[in-house]
């Protein structure tokens, strides 16, 4: 029989994203940039929640939407288009849906953001949390109540962490890690917050507190150590041109976690994130960015290298019969409602 409960369960904040892509420089004050790409979606939380969803994960998202143009647009494409589970999700009267635009420059880009704090916390829209297969959460210098109700229910928690604006890297932030399954920074947070001097001795260090411990190194991939298998894995990052990054750490947390679920091994399971937020980065950032089944399957049969036809081979076998329609990028200008 199925196991009824979600494969996923995520709360966060949601953000309308315009993604301005193409810039020949940063702008200085004063001075007006064209922009050779744009592109708009959901963003913030939607980011996980659409990459898990387009890997066919149930996926439940608890979040808050204005009642505006942008959180009713959000609202269409997550639960109508995407098919995300809103039922947990509220809409806030007079709270406008918070807007990111996102310069994208190189490798990297510059966010600026409208917005308040959403009148609902994550405690009051999780309540008692429903039982789940997995949870991926941001964690914060504030515990969430909700996440330790979430981890006795049986839930297994994978979490990141974002960057610390004070650079304090409080030590008191690991100790969430005794709710977790995973835990997956990238290479910066890994080393402040284990007070090591590289990716490795902050791996070591993250063994100790949490049963898999991945850390994320951009180009130069990634790496982990899995206690329950007894496994260690590092594999390079894919070589690819890249038009915006947004995102592309969500999409990675989430194909962890739907190869996860599948029971792949620790190498299958870093390659498997690694060519999904490679294939994220080649398009407008966002939610909409995610690859799926369908990117994968479409980056396997074009692909030529025979070095990464062999690394990859094993996508053959996991891949699902039908990898679904094309996937839906993020569209220069909404849809006009009709």
């Amino acid at each position: 029989m199925d196991d009824p409960r979600p494969d996923v369960l995520l709360t966060g904040l949601l953000f309308y994203d315009l993604v301005l892509t193409g810039l020949p420089q940063p702008p200085t004050p004063g001075e007006e940039i064209w922009t050779s790409g744009m592109g708009c979606g959901p963003g913030g939380i939607a980011n996980l929640a659409v990459a898990a969803s387009r890997f066919g994960l149930r996926t439940s998202l608890a979040t808050v939407f204005g009642d505006d143009f942008y959180g009713a647009y959000c609202h269409e494409i997550l639960a109508g288009q995407e098919g995300v589970d809103l039922s947990l999700s509220r809409t806030a009267n007079g709270w406008h849906t918070p807007v990111t635009v996102s310069l994208a420059h190189g490798d990297d880009r510059a966010l600026v953001t409208h917005g308040q704090e959403p009148p609902y916390s994550q405690d009051v829209l999780m309540g008692d949390p429903p039982e789940a297969r997995t949870a991926l959460v941001h964690l914060e210098a504030e515990p969430r109540a909700w996440l330790a109700k979430a981890s006795a229910n049986g839930t297994q928690i994978y979490a990141d962490v974002g960057w610390d604006p004070t650079e304090q890297w409080s030590r008191d932030l690991l100790d969430q890690l005794a709710l977790c399954h995973a835990f997956l920074p990238n290479e910066a947070e890994a080393m402040a917050y284990t007070r090591t001097d590289s990716a490795v001795a902050a791996l070591g260090t993250l063994t100790e507190l949490v049963p898999v411990a991945v850390i994320t190194r951009g180009g130069d991939g990634a790496i982990a150590v899995d206690q329950t298998t007894g496994e260690y894995a590092e594999v390079p990052a894919l070589a690819v041109d890249v038009l915006d990054a947004t995102g592309a750490g969500d999409v990675f947390g989430a194909s962890f976690v739907a190869a996860s679920l599948g029971g792949w091994p620790l190498e299958e399971r870093l390659r498997f994130a690694v060519l999904a937020a490679g294939l994220s980065v080649q398009h407008h950032g966002g939610a909409l960015a995610a690859p799926g089944w369908y990117g994968v399957d479409r980056w396997l049969h074009t692909v030529r290298d025979p070095e990464l036809r062999s690394a990859y081979g094993f996508l053959a076998d996991r891949i699902p019969a039908d990898p679904g329609p094309p996937v839906a990028y993020a569209p220069v200008t909404p849809p006009a409602r009709e």
